[in-house]
């Protein structure tokens, strides 16, 4: 009977242990996710500003020097991340490819125009940089037009600066939570052993002495959780980069290395933090208060 009871306190203790890893685990888990989204806003926002197109239109009596000095100096500009001539020839190609059929049949004539399009810098995608840039480019004498999608511009620069926003937001209040649940797991393992505590209270033991072994457990557990939330990351850090290279994951792995290391200090804290205060409470309460 009373080895069948131990064997029900041990399942007991170590389901109690593998509720609070796990819920340690999870929760830094999603920090580390929330984090890498964070630390890669700008990243993200500067990889869909770089798709923005400004199309140079040029007039048919522009010379082929003309074309190709200005091709050059588009694309050294402080302001171009790249700059591609494209031939009417060229664009009534791709236009064809896209409407399924070639419209130079029925109009017997090629109306596109030479181009060169510019993909800018993310730094300069605004919609009062790009009406400057173009103003500019459009003095020349041999451009017919500068187009590009304003709308589409604006509305990108309103989104990005509200995503910024909301992710710091978002940050913050799920960081909370995160330091709530994980408080709450440790608490309800300790709250288990409220009778232990004060039965060692009562025969004379100090409250440091007490408290010592708790912290060191639940620290352990901490650190336990977080290697888990740490191999869990590394696993979805390879997964991104794999399928979406472009955002460059790996091309600062400082940031990273910081990441993850402040995933493991936040869970060795977090459960020392709560271990602390959570014995600290159940030391502090009478006797006859254990039953509430």
């Amino acid at each position: 009977m009373s080895k069948s009871f131990e064997n029900y306190q041990k399942r007991k203790l170590i389901s109690s242990y593998f509720s609070v890893v796990l819920s340690i685990a999870l929760v830094l888990f999603l920090l580390g996710i929330l984090g890498l989204l964070v630390l890669n806003t700008k990243k993200m926002a500067d990889h869909f500003k770089e798709q923005i197109t400004v199309s140079v239109f040029l007039k048919d009596s522009a010379k082929e020097v003309e074309i190709d000095q200005m091709q050059k100096s588009l694309a050294m500009a402080e302001y171009s991340k790249k700059a591609t001539y494209v031939s009417k020839e060229e664009a009534a190609e791709q236009h064809t490819k896209e409407i399924g059929e070639n419209f130079q049949d029925f109009l017997g004539y090629n109306p596109l125009k030479n181009s060169i399009d510019i993909q800018l810098n993310a730094d300069f995608v605004s919609p009062e940089q790009i009406e400057k840039i173009a103003k500019e480019i459009s003095k020349k004498g041999y451009v017919d037009e500068v187009s590009y999608d304003k709308p589409l511009v604006g509305l990108l620069t309103e989104n990005v600066k509200k995503l910024g926003f909301w992710i710091l937001v978002a940050s913050a209040i799920f960081t909370f939570i995160a330091v709530l649940l994980i408080n709450s797991s440790i608490r309800l393992s300790i709250y288990s052993k409220r009778f232990i505590i004060k039965t060692m209270q009562m025969v004379g033991a100090t409250k440091t002495f007490i408290r010592r072994p708790f912290i060191l457990n639940n620290i352990k557990l901490g650190i336990l959780g977080s290697i888990i939330a740490i191999l869990a990351l590394i696993g979805v850090f390879y997964y991104i980069n794999e399928n979406f290279s472009e955002l460059g994951l790996f091309e600062d792995p400082t940031v990273l290395v910081i990441l993850l290391a402040s995933v493991f200090v936040l869970g060795v804290l977090i459960s020392f933090i709560s271990t602390y205060f959570a014995t600290q409470r159940f030391l502090n309460l009478r006797t006859d208060e254990l039953y509430y």
